[in-house]
């Protein structure tokens, strides 16, 4: 949203308000105007009832009114008429027989005609006030007189209070109508004044609201676009500036890459903190060198993209660039000094698009990073022999971003029943053109970079998803996810783990980490400990591949590992291969004596199923129970398993 669109949001706003206040106030006026009406009505109906009970009733003999008056009543009647009516305090009275004849009236009309409505429901007992004029009613003569209050009443009479007749008095509204008038006058002054506080109210809210509103839209955009840590355009602030640079300039422009070459040792041993000095102090760098029409932005962890305008010689400019990253850098009186490898690709001989030109700027890191030459231009033959994997190392961020990822599932069974008890999650890459990628075509690049660590974030939250979408009937399975010796090296790697088993409700002992004989040996310490945090979570360790690599058996006794993995080396010919049929039961006896279990891949065959279960092997996988599927199909797969096990019992 933008600070003009709030501007308009807060005049709609403050029109709308105040539309509102007015609305309710001509609501309110109709409505007390009502009461005031109705106010009035009721002060006619009670003067008109203290008449009849106190200058009627009073002198009444109670005899009903269809026998004439007495004498006597008749001269009060007029004593009251001559007094009330002269004053002007009434302007008629009147009196019926309950048949609504009239029988008596201070100045001798009404005496024929039908009787109103009105007098009929009087003649039943109820009291009926209407403001009206005189000489309106049927059996009136005469012109029309001024407003009144025509009040019929029934009157009583006697000690038993019987009804004898109707009382019909009109009262003059004048003094009234000025009473509500005046009262009318200061309910509108005082109502006024609170709906235009009410107003005013609102104004200054909404205008309040829309100040901050304006403030929170300039935030936004300025996050949006910007770098948190180093307060430099991010990468999407980076590709739109490198889009309108290309689409308006019809000079070179050169987009480079620079990453910074051992910056995860600054992090690992002196801590995150001292790693964020660092890239800020980098970056105060950089935007100070890089000015005028040329931008420098931080695309993410220890990377930065500067695009160079005009670039007739950008090889010399970003060599002054990495000789500026590479001066020494004094944090907390620690000296830091940092190399950096850059490549760069140069429009339009190297791409007329965004995308593009960084993707091939990404290549030309990597073999700059590498060959350990500080700064390379792409070209489609550097290191012609890796240049496909280089490709796919720079798209791997886009699939990572864009779920082009996928997870396959191969089940593990219980060699006692062969109930699928656990599964392996094994990632696929769905390629827009070159179609489906198995593991072993990127993996082993990936763990190269600093992208293993968001791969394997990936397929642990899609694998751990997965495994509480197949729901309470399978709580008892596992999933294993492998886990590489660069993602053991990462101090909180176990605290990520557990929070993405907390943020997926998955309890740790459903999660079974695989990791490698080669990333055990890569770093034994670090390794250990990230393992030990782990086990204390409750989460089971594999050693995967185990009997190819040369790990010290003193490790198993004091890594917290649950599992051995035999090599499917060892599993597929063991039938025929004594030697290593003899390894497989040496690792079965072994992973016992230490309290592990053991689980054998590549179990093709029934006999090889067979020879392991006489070993007394715990689990195994392979072809012969399924081949690696989607989670789609992998429900099937484990419905078939346990109508097999129901079969078999």
């Amino acid at each position: 949203m933008s600070t003009s669109s709030t501007a308009r949001l807060f005049a709609t706003y403050a029109a709308a308000s105040l539309a509102l206040v007015l609305l309710l106030g001509a609501v309110l006026v109709v409505s007390m105007r009502g009461e005031a009406e109705r106010r009035g009505l009721a002060q006619g109906t009670t003067e008109a009832l203290l008449v009849e009970q106190t200058a009627i009733e009073a002198h009444l003999d109670g005899r009903s009114f269809y026998e004439p008056l007495s004498t006597s009543e008749v001269a009060t009647l007029e004593v009251l008429a001559q007094h009330s009516v002269s004053t002007g305090e009434i302007l008629r009275i009147r009196l019926r027989n309950l048949s609504g004849k009239v029988v008596w009236s201070d100045d001798g009309s009404g005496y024929m005609g039908t009787p109103d409505d009105e007098v009929l429901d009087a003649a039943k007992g109820e009291t009926v006030a209407l403001v009206t004029k005189l000489n309106t009613d049927s059996v009136d003569v005469g012109p029309e007189g001024i407003d009144g209050v025509e009040v019929y009443a029934p009157v009583h009479a006697g000690a038993s209070k019987r009804r004898v007749g109707i009382l019909e008095i009109y009262l003059p509204y004048a003094p009234i109508a000025a009473d509500v008038d005046a009262g009318m006058a200061a309910l509108y002054r005082d109502l006024v004044l609170c709906l235009a506080i009410l107003w005013l109210g609102l104004f200054g809210v909404s205008y309040y609201l829309s100040r901050g509103l304006r403030r929170l839209v300039q935030l936004n955009r300025y996050l949006a676009e910007h770098d948190t840590l180093t307060d430099l355009p991010n990468r999407a602030a980076f590709q739109a500036f490198v889009t309108a640079a290309i689409a308006a300039d019809s000079g070179p422009i050169a987009v480079a890459i620079v990453d910074l070459d051992r910056f995860k040792e600054v992090n690992d041993t002196l801590g995150h903190q001292y790693g964020d000095h660092l890239l800020a102090e980098l970056a105060h760098r950089l935007s100070d060198h890089i000015r005028g029409r040329d931008r420098v932005a931080r695309l993410g962890g220890d990377e930065f993209g500067i695009v160079l305008r005009d670039a007739t010689d950008p090889e010399t400019a970003l060599w002054r660039v990495r000789e500026l990253i590479e001066s020494e850098v004094r944090i907390d009186g620690l000296p830091i000094t940092l190399n950096s490898s850059i490549g760069y690709a140069v429009s339009p001989s190297d791409g007329v698009d965004c995308d593009t030109l960084l993707q091939r700027a990404d290549v030309a890191m990597y073999v700059a990073k590498s060959r350990h030459v500080g700064v390379i231009r792409y070209t489609p033959g550097i290191d012609h022999n890796s240049t496909a994997n280089l490709a796919l190392l720079a798209e791997m961020r886009r699939a990572i971003r864009e779920d082009e990822l996928v997870l396959h599932y191969q089940p593990k069974v219980s060699l006692d029943d062969e109930r699928v008890v656990a599964l392996e999650a094994l990632v696929r890459w769905e390629h827009p053109i070159h179609g489906m990628l198995a593991p072993d075509r990127f993996v082993p690049l990936v763990e190269q970079t600093d992208l293993i660590d968001d791969l394997t974030a990936w397929v642990l939250a899609r694998a751990l998803a997965d495994l509480v979408s197949l729901g309470d009937d399978h709580e008892h399975l596992t999933v294993a996810v492998n886990v590489s010796a660069r993602n053991l090296a990462r101090h909180d790697f176990a605290t990520r783990v557990a929070a993405t088993l907390g943020d997926l409700g998955v309890a740790p002992r459903r999660l079974v980490v695989e990791i490698t004989e080669t990333a055990l040996l890569a770093d034994p310490g670090r390794a250990a400990a990230v393992l030990g945090q782990l086990s204390e979570l409750g989460v089971r360790v594999s050693l995967d591949d185990f009997g190819v690599g040369q790990t010290s058996l003193s490790y198993l006794s004091t890594l917290p590992v649950d599992e051995l993995k035999i090599d499917r080396g060892f599993v597929t010919d063991m039938t025929h291969d004594l030697t290593h049929a003899a390894i497989v039961r040496s690792i079965v006896e072994l992973a016992h004596n230490l309290s592990l279990s053991v689980v054998a891949e590549g179990v093709e065959t029934g006999e090889v199923s067979d020879a392991l279960r006489r070993a007394g092997c715990d689990l195994a996988q392979g072809y012969l129970f399924s081949r690696p599927v989607p989670i789609t199909a992998l429900r099937a797969v484990l419905t078939a398993s346990a109508d097999a096990v129901l079969l078999r019992s």
